[in-house]
């Protein structure tokens, strides 16, 4: 089993989406887009030590959706422009 699943970062992404709003994730699909892309820029930057350990860019890219360091930002989102965070 994948840990996170994908439902704990869906749940992780959507948290601050307020009541009767659209939530950000809304599938798997947009997990998978968000991971992969923030895995290429780590890996265009090169920017995959950890702590001193060598690990794989899709699994940085998973843990920091997981705990909120990168955001998915929707087109409709209010501050889409101002950031630098993965864009679907």
């Amino acid at each position: 089993m994948l840990h996170p699943s994908y439902s704990e970062l869906m749940e992780a992404v959507n948290k601050d989406v307020k009541k009767g709003d659209a939530p950000i994730v809304q599938s798997r699909y947009s997990i998978v887009l968000g991971t992969a892309k923030r895995a290429r820029q780590l890996v265009a930057a090169s920017h995959t030590m950890q702590d001193g350990e060598q690990k794989k860019a899709l699994s940085i890219a998973i843990e920091e959706l997981r705990i909120g360091d990168i955001k998915i930002l929707s087109e409709e989102s209010e501050n889409y422009e101002e950031y630098e965070d993965i864009k679907l």
